[in-house]
């Protein structure tokens, strides 16, 4: 019987206790919005302004304004190469030697020698490899950012027999809190009153409320379905099952996928290389031939196929309804032969039926 198509929905089979918690959701929080916004401001400028000198430079080089059209291309390719060193040199700092560096030395070597239409092709396919690949991370940091927007901030907090506001980051285990009907539960704890009904979708795609009882443990970043209750806090709110999971997915997004470590991979054997045969072509036929060689060698294709690759397998999937955190979690999917289900809530709306 031929395999039919599966999704399935991968993590790292870790626990998502508070030993993996080192900050709170909020401090999570910040940093993410902080990173996106200067994701988008770094990749999107870049292309357009590489883009705009290389389609502006051609028009003035056919319409007989060779100068002002050099010119352009020279302002390009110096856009795209201060975006691409900076990019390297924050690589190199970690630890990595990126695959755009063979092309960092093509567009160095094509400003040289005055080849300044291959120099500003090259930036702009450098600013949209990398135009596309922060385009793949916005859609996944999606995600989180859901996640951040339903953190709670404030918990309800007895204190000497009355009832206090406070914020969430001020909540210690032990303390006696009060949830209000519909409020997102601040931190683990355990059931003080009678019962309470809880919504425990986004944590367990369970579509349907769930009653519980005294004595029940309750996790953070359920809902409160029914009436108001007491809890006993067991966590800080930095040590909560939510902060865990905002931790975690916000340490996938920042994971890279395996076909871009591998193109990476590449770039370091394929370097020493390049740099041999450019050698012996400036020594046998002078510095043009030798830049001809880094440009021919620029890996195009490895720049710009990981992250197209990862940016149509995300879409065409977020198309059909199915959520996938990251490159790297896409891969994985290639090797997967079987589909685990834990309820049907978590595949259909509540009714019986996929």
């Amino acid at each position: 019987m031929p395999r039919s198509p599966t999704w399935v929905v991968l993590s790292d089979a870790v626990p998502c206790d508070g030993a993996l918690v080192n900050t709170g959701a909020m401090d999570v929080g910040t940093a993410a919005n902080g990173h996106g916004r200067l994701h988008r401001l770094g990749s999107v400028g870049p292309i357009v302004s590489t883009a705009t000198c290389l389609l502006g430079g051609a028009l003035l080089h056919l319409g007989d304004s060779d100068h002002l059209g050099r010119l352009l291309w020279l302002l390009g390719a110096v856009i795209g190469l201060i975006v691409a060193m900076a990019s390297t040199v924050r690589s190199l700092l970690r630890g990595r030697l990126g695959v755009d560096l063979i092309a960092i030395l093509a567009l160095v070597g094509a400003i040289a020698v005055d080849e300044l239409l291959a120099a500003a092709v090259i930036s702009v396919m450098l600013a949209g490899g990398r135009a596309i690949e922060d385009w793949a991370a916005a859609q996944a940091r999606r995600g989180l950012e859901e996640l951040l927007a339903r953190t709670p901030t404030t918990a309800h907090r007895y204190r000497e027999g009355l009832l206090e506001t406070v914020e969430v980051t001020l909540v210690s285990p032990g303390d006696l809190l009060m949830v209000a009907s519909g409020e997102v539960i601040p931190v683990d704890g355990s059931l003080v009153s009678e019962s309470g009904v809880l919504d425990e979708a986004a944590l367990t795609g369970e579509s349907q409320p769930v009653e519980r009882v005294r004595g029940d443990r309750i996790r953070s970043g359920v809902v409160n379905a029914g009436a108001p209750f007491d809890l006993r806090a067991t966590t800080s709110a930095a040590d909560s099952t939510y902060a865990g999971v905002i931790r975690l997915v916000a340490e996938a997004e920042r994971a890279q996928a395996p076909v871009v470590r591998l193109a990476d991979e590449f770039a370091v054997a394929f370097l020493p290389i390049a740099l041999i045969v450019a050698g012996l072509a400036w020594a046998l036929g002078g510095a043009t031939r030798a830049v001809a060689v880094l440009v021919v060698a620029t890996p195009c294709p490895l720049i710009l196929a990981a992250p197209v690759a990862i940016v149509a397998g995300l879409s065409r999937c977020a198309d059909r309804g199915v959520i996938i955190k990251g490159g790297g979690v896409l891969e994985r999917l290639a090797d997967c032969t079987t589909l685990l289900i834990d309820k049907t809530g978590t595949m259909t709306t509540g009714h019986p039926a996929l």
